[in-house]
């Protein structure tokens, strides 16, 4: 793993909370075409997709409280039908909601969304959650940024946007790195990596796996042994 100095690089995360009055106005105006299509509709798919475009807007608006229930319900959709990428997608937007159970929707997303072969863009972006709710002390974001680029490393042979992942999956690392312990250069970046064992996938996702219980405590929404008992092996 290259070392990526955070001061160096531009932040590629979207910063919503400066929407201006045009982007607001044209929102608002999708979200009265979206909700004007919701009677219309009896496909219960049909519906729920229409349900996670318009909790998107309203999780963009910051009207959290309206965002979230109908999340919840397209999830439990997407559920059913094992449409894992839609469901995970859902917890990304119920995190975004910034309601009282955000942080075991993440819970939720992240075991998806780490668990399934989804879009690893969905992925990251749960995972860097993670970074943003941990202490800048804490292993726990060291954690989530190496799993963030090992699925990259493994979901995008094809993707057209495989190096620019990578690129973004290494700037994490350094900002995590560089907030944990101060690292600067590469040689730091490397003994880093090695004493957090963040170059072993088989031991940092077990640790993966103690933070999504963390999050999610005992409110879990699914069978995570049923639902891993259906994944065929090879």
């Amino acid at each position: 793993m290259d070392f990526h100095n955070p001061d160096k690089l531009e932040d590629t995360v979207a910063d919503s909370a400066n929407m201006d009055a045009v982007e607001k106005a044209r929102l608002e105006g999708e979200l009265v075409e979206l909700q004007s299509r919701l009677p219309e509709i009896s496909d219960v798919g049909e519906k729920a997709r229409l349900q996670r475009d318009m909790g998107r807007i309203l999780a963009d608006l910051k009207r959290g409280d309206e965002a979230w229930p109908l999340c919840r319900e397209a999830f439990e959709h997407f559920l059913t039908t094992k449409n894992w990428e839609a469901a995970a997608d859902c917890c990304n937007l119920m995190y975004l909601s910034d309601q009282s159970d955000s942080l075991v929707a993440l819970g939720q997303g992240v075991w998806l969304g780490v668990t399934y072969p989804i879009n690893p863009e969905i992925s990251v972006e749960l995972l860097h959650h993670i970074i943003d709710d941990t202490p800048d002390d804490s292993d726990g974001a060291a954690v989530a940024a190496a799993t963030a680029a090992f699925i990259v490393d493994v979901r995008t042979r094809d993707h057209p946007l495989r190096e620019d992942l990578l690129f973004f999956t290494q700037q994490m690392l350094g900002k995590v790195a560089n907030r944990h312990s101060g690292v600067s250069d590469q040689a730091q970046f490397s003994y880093w990596i090695e004493k957090l064992e963040l170059d072993q996938p088989d031991k940092f996702l077990v640790r993966l796996r103690n933070i999504v219980d963390v999050l999610v405590q005992d409110d879990w929404w699914f069978d995570r042994e049923a639902l891993q008992a259906g994944i065929p092996e090879d």
